[in-house]
């Protein structure tokens, strides 16, 4: 009689489980993969302050798309006087408090002239906007271009680009920028495309250089070694390998460069030489501000807070998307 090894106790007593069954018994949630883009989304969406700055983001950007229609529903024609609600006396000053404020006129109206200046507010936002997102585009993508080139290919080709980067920064930007802008014709379509074409042309340096020293590690990764190693040429590997890698630093430092371009514009549109009147402009109202705050401080406060709660929106949206695409973060 063949007798079969011993068990204790304790092993007869314990079930025999098979693994699978009980997994498939397990409660809870099947385990699953994650992208970098849906741990990204994870990371930002704990961030209530990134959030708050894009909800303000897409607010605005809605502001500025529906504004003939927010104007016709809550104020009045940007370019429609109204001197009865000044007062002569007073030097044209607003009737009433708080610069003339009142149910039909959200945020007064302006001095000397007495145009609405809710509906100002919101028309200026979309000059604001359109010229910060267009130089952005512009100056992102040849700082990429540039920069990716740089870094890649090195030698006199790193040497060169760098030297021009190094000239572009050196340049007084905002001399250049009052001296073109000043000769040219009053037509709105035409100082907003200079403009554009200015502040990003001469502000890609930035951005190209944090291309530089990214693609400068990236390079020399195992994924680039073995494109090469295949015969891919240096076209498909800057644009099929490098490029993805560099979206994150991109996205990040494109939404970093938004508010500073929205800030250059409202300084030159305060010094004169940006959009001209009849056409809104924040920087342009602080600008005619100057002379009334003290009678009148709330004409300087609407766009002076106009432009600071967009600039702050994407200076905190970018500040949470960057911690968010950088996984040695620590939240």
């Amino acid at each position: 009689m063949t007798l079969g090894p011993a068990t204790s106790e304790s092993d007869r007593l314990t079930p025999v489980v098979d693994d699978e069954a009980a997994l498939a018994a397990a409660p809870g949630k099947a385990i699953e993969g994650r992208s970098l883009s849906r741990i990204a989304w994870n990371r930002l969406k704990k961030d209530r302050v990134a959030i708050t700055g894009a909800v303000i983001i897409v607010f605005l950007i809605l502001v500025a798309l529906f504004a003939p229609l927010i104007v016709k529903l809550l104020g009045h024609p940007p370019n429609e006087y109204h001197q009865e609600l000044l007062d002569a006396d007073l030097g044209g000053l607003p009737k009433g408090g708080v610069g003339g404020a009142n149910a039909k006129y959200l945020l007064g109206v302006q001095p000397t002239t007495g145009r609405d200046v809710f509906s100002q507010i919101v028309y200026g936002a979309r000059i604001s906007l359109l010229v910060a997102f267009l130089a952005t585009l512009v100056a992102v993508v040849i700082g990429v271009v540039m920069g990716v080139i740089a870094g890649y290919f090195g030698g006199w080709v790193d040497a060169l680009i760098s030297r021009v980067m190094d000239i572009f920064l050196a340049f007084p930007l905002l001399l250049f920028a009052i001296a073109l802008i000043s000769v040219l014709p009053q037509q709105t379509s035409i100082r907003i495309g200079v403009l554009v074409f200015i502040i990003g042309f001469f502000s890609w340096p930035y951005i190209g250089r944090i291309i530089r020293g990214q693609t400068l590690s990236l390079r020399e990764r195992e994924f680039v070694e073995a494109a090469r190693s295949v015969g891919a040429r240096s076209p498909r590997i800057l644009f099929r390998e490098l490029l993805p890698n560099l979206a994150a630093p991109i996205l990040v430092y494109g939404t970093l460069i938004i508010p500073t371009n929205i800030l250059f514009e409202a300084a030159l549109s305060f010094l004169g030489v940006g959009v001209q009147p009849p056409t809104p402009s924040w920087g342009k109202l602080l600008s005619d501000a100057v002379d009334f705050y003290e009678a009148d401080p709330m004409y300087m406060i609407v766009p002076g807070m106009a432009i600071f709660v967009t600039v702050l929106a994407f200076n905190l949206f970018g500040d949470g998307l960057r911690d968010a695409l950088d996984p040695k973060a620590s939240r």
